[in-house]
């Protein structure tokens, strides 16, 4: 600030004496008005530039000068308001007033629409097919309209009688359900013979399953277990490979009944002229179950993919339909499984039992669920796999698998000898007598077996109950006769002995 401001405020005082003065003396009060008029001029041009005298006074007209510039930039800065600090605001929180509410963000309007329409999006709704705004204007509207609430309210209860609580797959029994009833009701032209129905089922089952699998089920890993001598074995494949493994073996029966060999079409040149053995038959026939595979992977030229289901397929057809158009007659012909035989009868229940186990082994590697077959069928699968039992404890004797028989020359057939009460439990099971000393001994049907009754053996030593399943995961090698849930009563040799039977009749 100036030094002229510092003496504004002096001038307004002289200013107001020299008023008071002037009243009282008349021409004193004159003099003094004029001195207090130079004086406040000066003060005002200083501080102001607004005095009459500031433009007369030589002294302080420099001063105005030097501060305003002229008399208009003086006065501007005369009338300009003299800065303030603002003071620090006070927080809402401190000054005790009440928040503001929060705001809401603004959403979308809702959609409305005509009545006619609305009512037409009840069913939609009821389903959950509507969208969010649809959704919302129907629920407006239901609160309004009583009609097309009760409306509403029935269409909701109706889609609760639509929906099932349980699984949407096919009941796997359903197609042998329908077939049943059908040939009730009309007879094929051409039957398929009792012994072949459990073939025909289960790899109809089987090839319904393989139908809708894709690249990434055909090339899972699965693994192929069964039982050899004293402990369990495996061999890792793909599901395609399981496949092959099944046209392969199939093809034993194929090449008995006469029909194209599937390892004549996928072997190299070399094996295309093999030699016939001494029965007349293809070397390639007499090879075992084992064999045959090995040598049907080696002779494909990449690893088995979902090409491999066409031929199995046209097989297995090809297979039904011979022994159908044959009739009964041919169920006795031997078939070769290199190192054993069986009549045709036993032979397809065989193929049927390892296409149901192979096709367990495939369901398992896809996380798919798979019933076991028709009790009736699982019944006949037990069934040859007790009739072979006496002739495999035979051969593991021979091979020292097993405790010797208690007699120094073999039982010959009609006389009596130890015998072991297998009994199994379930919709497809049964009891049978399997005699412990003599491979040529039959096997007598139990007490509670449907095909007939039999008294209680006084020869009987030990008695084993096992579920039907179980007994059949025991005969595929998928369970070891240690883990087997068996009841057991008797020589405890011999029912050791008839469960690690059991589990040997498993083979790759």
């Amino acid at each position: 600030m100036s030094d002229a401001d510092d003496f504004a405020p002096h001038a307004g005082e002289d200013e107001k004496d020299t008023d008071e003065d002037r009243d009282k003396n008349g021409n004193e009060g004159k003099g003094r008005s004029r001195d207090a008029e130079g004086t406040e001029g000066t003060a005002t041009g200083a501080g102001t530039g607004t005095g009459k005298g500031s433009t007369q006074d030589v002294g302080s007209a420099p001063d105005a000068e030097s501060a305003g510039g002229s008399g208009n930039a003086g006065e501007a800065a005369g009338n300009a308001p003299a800065p303030r600090i603002p003071l620090p605001r006070v927080s809402v929180e401190d000054g005790g007033l009440p928040l503001p509410a929060p705001q809401e963000p603004a959403g979308p309007e809702p959609v409305r629409l005509e009545h006619p329409i609305l009512k037409s999006l009840l069913g939609a709704w009821a389903l959950a097919a509507c969208s969010a705004e649809e959704t919302d204007a129907v629920e407006m509207h239901l609160g309004d309209c009583g009609a097309c609430a009760d409306e509403a309210r029935r269409l909701r209860e109706a889609v609760g009688l639509l929906h099932r609580s349980e699984s949407l797959d096919l009941d796997p029994a359903l197609r042998t359900r329908v077939l049943d009833g059908c040939l009730e009701r009309r007879p094929p032209r051409v039957p398929v013979p009792a012994w072949a129905a459990s073939y025909d089922a289960e790899t109809a089952r089987l090839d319904a399953l393989l139908q809708d699998f894709g690249d990434a089920e055909w090339h899972a890993p699965v693994r192929l277990r069964w039982f050899r001598g004293e402990s369990a074995t495996s061999r890792r494949t793909t599901v395609a490979g399981v496949i092959a493994h099944l046209l392969a073996v199939d093809g034993l029966i194929a090449v008995a009944l006469g029909l194209d060999d599937p390892l004549d079409a996928n072997a190299g040149a070399g094996e295309a002229t093999e030699q016939p053995d001494a029965a007349g038959r293809p070397k390639s026939g007499t090879r075992t179950p084992a064999e045959r595979t090995e040598a049907f992977w080696a002779g494909a030229h990449f690893p088995p993919t979902r090409s491999v289901r066409g031929p199995w397929r046209e097989q297995t057809h090809a297979l039904v339909r011979t022994v159908s158009f044959a009739g009964g007659g041919p169920g006795g012909m031997p078939v070769s499984y290199g190192g054993f035989e069986l009549p045709l009868r036993d032979a397809m229940l065989d193929r049927a039992f390892e296409c149901w186990v192979h096709a367990e082994d495939i369901a398992e590697a896809v996380d798919y669920p798979y019933a076991p077959p028709a009790p009736r069928h699982l019944h006949g699968m037990i069934d040859l796999a007790a009739r072979m039992l006496p002739e495999t404890l035979a051969a593991r004797r021979r091979a020292g698998l097993a405790s010797p028989a208690r007699t120094r020359r073999p039982v010959t057939a009609g006389r009596p000898c130890r015998s072991l009460r297998l009994e199994i439990e379930g919709s497809g099971g049964g009891q049978w007598l399997i005699p412990l000393d003599s491979p040529v001994q039959p096997v007598r049907p139990g007490t509670g077996d449907p095909r007939g009754a039999a008294e209680p053996a006084d020869d009987e030593v030990a008695h084993v109950a096992m579920d039907d399943v179980e007994f059949c995961r025991l005969a595929a090698g998928h369970v070891s006769p240690e883990e087997a849930a068996a009841g057991q009563v008797g020589d405890r040799d011999a029912i050791r002995d008839v469960l690690f039977a059991a589990a040997s009749l498993s083979r790759m």
